[in-house]
């Protein structure tokens, strides 16, 4: 940003940052990090600057860092360069749960049989709770079975996340870290509290999705 904007506009600073998720949990934690001290930076610069550029820079740090610049749901296409902001989404009940390890990218990616894969299906034009849900069945994580073979302990939060009655799980990003689909946030609160009574050593968290538009829950 610095070298973008030219340093008699972009003085030093120091950032502190309080980090609440697992390291390299497949959530894009240390991305959206990232892209937060960039967003943050143009506003306290007063930087003029597009957001075209901003995900130039972004994508120099990390192929998900444009997706995390925008902030909203939204489709990502390519490397993760590619995205198309959704016109609506419902808010949906999820749970996060990681077994307490950490599974590296570059690992991950070595550890793929193949990388060419189909393309995500279409998003229905109705969007719900089920018909989300329903839309996740028909799509994959080409991601998960390298990192099961790297991580078991993945395939036990699934487990636990299906125990507790999840309308769907499936490991998020690289892993470890996996996500359960609740029809409400209290059902999601509450599954997230079974899980933690049996598993007291692991990463649980209920959260929801962002709601844009005439998305229902």
């Amino acid at each position: 940003m610095r070298r973008e904007a030219g340093a008699r506009h972009a003085p030093p600073v120091a950032i502190r940052l309080e980090k609440n998720l697992p390291i390299a949990s497949g959530v894009g934690g240390g991305s959206s990090d990232a892209a937060a001290a960039l967003n943050g930076l143009a506003q306290l610069w007063k930087l003029d600057i597009d957001d075209i550029s901003l995900a130039r820079i972004g994508l120099s740090l990390g192929a998900d860092l444009p997706m995390c610049l925008k902030s909203k749901p939204l489709i990502a296409r390519g490397i993760g360069d590619d995205v198309s902001p959704l016109p609506a989404f419902p808010a949906l009940g999820l749970v996060l749960v990681n077994p307490g390890v950490a599974v590296a990218t570059p690992d991950v990616f070595k550890a793929l049989s193949s990388r060419d894969n189909e393309a995500l299906p279409p998003l229905p034009k109705r969007l719900d709770f089920h018909a989300v849900r329903n839309w996740l069945e028909t799509t994959r994580n080409d991601l998960e079975a390298a990192a099961r073979s790297i991580e078991p302990a993945i395939g036990e939060a699934l487990k636990a996340l299906k125990r507790a009655d999840a309308a769907f799980a499936r490991m998020s990003g690289s892993g470890a870290t996996c996500f359960g689909l609740f029809e409400t946030g209290n059902v999601a609160k509450r599954a997230a509290i079974a899980i933690r009574a049996r598993h007291p050593d692991w990463f649980v968290a209920a959260t929801r999705s962002m709601e844009v538009g005439d998305g229902e829950a």
